[in-house]
């Protein structure tokens, strides 16, 4: 997915744009890059972080990134960020997001004689076409605005301009962005939970297609924000860190009412809950509170020599990482009936090995409770790792062996409670060899969340979408 940070301070502000940047390391898996402005002109450093962290790559770098105001940012896919020089001025600009109509774009833009210096494997870098859009324009707010309005998809960004950042939320607020503020110094950021340690405290969430200007004194509205939003509810489920608050919603206490939730209708007898560390833990709580049971940790979690939740990118490797990182605990799982809360269930392949090694441990049963409901539809509006092809989901996979093709009766099969639907899920247990599965509903998502339905995302369950 990735993430964005920004700072402009009536000091140095490479240090906050440094950390507040690694505050969103959990989003993104390939690139890095910081950029900052100061009386010598735009200096930028980009790094591959796909075997090392963030703050070890970056570092020796700091010495060179001094100035007033600067912009960073954790990518998923493309080297950012980029230094454009036009008739707007020289800026800098960083983007999150995932443009749909990328090569319709790029056709465009070849027929106005325009052309692309950064591409990787044939493909435009998608941050340069945004850069592009801008440029067609007058100005910077009507130069983003168009870009807003010609990508299918979202695209979120921040520009560092000679005298400010322009901070600006996709057009349907898929992504979300926030201001904090500190004495002397404002900051936009993807992820709340990048302010409480730098100093800042949060000002502002920017709405769907708000645009505004920072600099250290204080910040303009360029843009209102649209009436229509679907915000990524996967944000509060999985993606999203628990310190952080999307829309004035913390994301920790989403977790513990969906957990809670889950409790409610489920009368399954057990010695004590779980949680599949780390994002699954939040979830348990909330369920053992909800059916006043103990919450136990039968796995640990080892992470000293796996800096990367997301990593390496094969994914045999990937499979045998996890399965090192999670150590299981003989003394709590044997002769015990235990359930367990995560924040859902994508390909399976790693819970599957998990349940096989609780039973491998002496456990009577294993029963599995996901916070959300079962993942059909790959996402069409963010770059998210986890859902780039319909092959890899579990929900699918099941539809395939039922019907004899992942792409039928998928309404029927994303109705909870449905004949298909429950067929699809005892297929989903039977795979990972669990003793009960349930998902939750996507009402009681959307309740946890505590947004109105027509202002969330939620594709990646039942295929809506509101708005393109």
């Amino acid at each position: 997915m990735g993430g964005l940070f920004g700072s402009v301070s009536k000091e140095d502000c490479a240090d906050d744009l440094f950390y507040g940047t690694d505050y969103h390391s959990h989003l993104g898996t390939k690139r890095g890059g910081m950029a900052v402005k100061n009386a010598k002109g735009f200096t930028r450093s980009i790094h591959n972080i796909e075997n090392d962290y963030f703050r070890s790559k970056f570092e020796p770098d700091l010495p060179k990134l001094k100035g007033d105001k600067g912009i960073g940012v954790i990518s998923d896919n493309d080297s950012q960020p980029l230094i454009i020089g036009s008739h707007l001025g020289t800026f800098a600009i960083v983007t999150v997001g995932k443009i749909n109509n990328i090569e319709e774009l790029v056709r465009e833009e070849f027929a106005k004689k325009m052309h692309f210096s950064e591409t990787s494997g044939g493909v435009t870098n998608p941050t340069e076409l945004a850069a592009m859009l801008i440029c067609e324009k007058g100005s910077f707010e009507e130069g983003i605005e168009n870009a807003q309005k010609l990508i299918q998809g979202s695209c979120s960004m921040l520009l560092l301009t000679e005298n400010g950042i322009f901070a600006a939320r996709d057009k349907l607020g898929r992504t979300p962005v926030a201001i904090g503020k500190k004495e002397g110094a404002y900051a936009a950021s993807s992820e709340t939970c990048a302010f409480p340690n730098l100093g800042y405290d949060i000002e502002k969430h920017l709405g769907p297609g708000e645009i505004v200007f920072l600099t250290p004194d204080g910040y303009e509205q360029r843009k209102k924000p649209e009436s229509k939003m679907q915000i990524c509810t996967f944000l509060w489920v999985y993606y999203g860190y628990p310190a952080s608050d999307y829309e004035e919603i913390n994301v920790e206490s989403v977790r513990y009412r969906c957990g809670y939730s889950l409790a409610k209708n489920d009368k399954t007898k057990v010695d004590f809950a779980a949680g599949i560390p780390d994002s699954g833990i939040a979830h348990a709580i909330g369920y053992a509170n909800g059916k006043k049971i103990p919450y136990k940790r039968p796995f640990v979690k080892y992470t000293p020599t796996w800096p990367r939740s997301f990593m390496p990118q094969s994914q045999h490797r990937r499979d045998i990482v996890a399965k090192m990182k999670l150590i299981p605990v003989r003394s709590m799982i044997e002769g015990k009936k235990i359930l367990f809360c995560d924040d859902s269930i994508v390909r399976g392949t790693q819970l599957q090995d998990n349940v096989q090694m609780l039973f491998d441990y002496g456990a009577l049963e294993v029963h599995m409770r996901p916070a959300c409901p079962v993942l059909i539809y790959p996402c069409d509006f963010l770059n998210f790792s986890i859902s780039r092809s319909t092959l890899n989901l579990a929900g699918r996979k099941a539809i395939k062996e039922l019907e004899g093709s992942d792409d039928k009766f998928l309404d029927e099969y994303a109705t909870a409670g449905s004949e298909r639907n429950m067929a699809m899920i005892d297929t989903i247990r039977k795979r990972l060899k669990l003793t009960s599965l349930k998902f939750q509903k996507l009402e009681d998502l959307v309740k946890a969340v505590g947004l109105p339905k027509n202002k969330l995302c939620t594709h990646c369950w039942d295929g809506s979408s509101y708005y393109k």
